[in-house]
């Protein structure tokens, strides 16, 4: 989860090797083993208790935050209402302006204890993060190598 253009989507083409193309997200998808919800779900306080709900159908919550962002918008502590294992996950790494240092802090605050930091334009942290979710976490997508 995350807000809109943070990459989640495209985070979620990179986990299954797919070709990356920009796709709006209108709707919650379930593909295989990943849940891919509208950013629109965590900026519109009338839509929050729907992340809450697909939260429970997880094994793993990632909070996606871009390295571009000028402010966070998760609370602090805010992983202490979810019971599954919640992770950080870094994108927008490539900007030239990106700051993945405070991003990665705003997602320890709000109390993310693994943080992985991604890359779309060269695949850096991508195999990372698939082995992390494999490791009797999740069956995630193997790339085709």
């Amino acid at each position: 989860m995350g807000r809109s253009e943070c990459g989640k989507t495209t985070l979620t083409q990179a986990l299954k090797g797919e070709k990356i193309k920009y796709h709006k997200t209108q709707y919650v998808n379930y593909e295989d083993v990943i849940i891919d919800t509208p950013g629109e779900y965590l900026q519109t306080a009338g839509l929050g208790h729907a992340l809450a709900l697909y939260a429970y159908e997880a094994d793993v919550v990632g909070l996606v935050i871009a390295a571009t962002e000028p402010y966070s918008v998760y609370p602090p502590c805010i992983t202490g209402m979810v019971n599954r294992e919640v992770i950080g996950i870094v994108t927008k790494m490539d900007a030239a302006h990106a700051r993945p240092e405070l991003a990665a802090k705003w997602l320890e605050l709000a109390g993310c204890k693994k943080i992985f930091f991604v890359d779309f334009t060269s695949p850096q942290g991508i195999e990372e993060l698939i082995d992390y979710l494999s490791e009797d976490k999740l069956l995630i997508y193997k790339r085709i190598k």
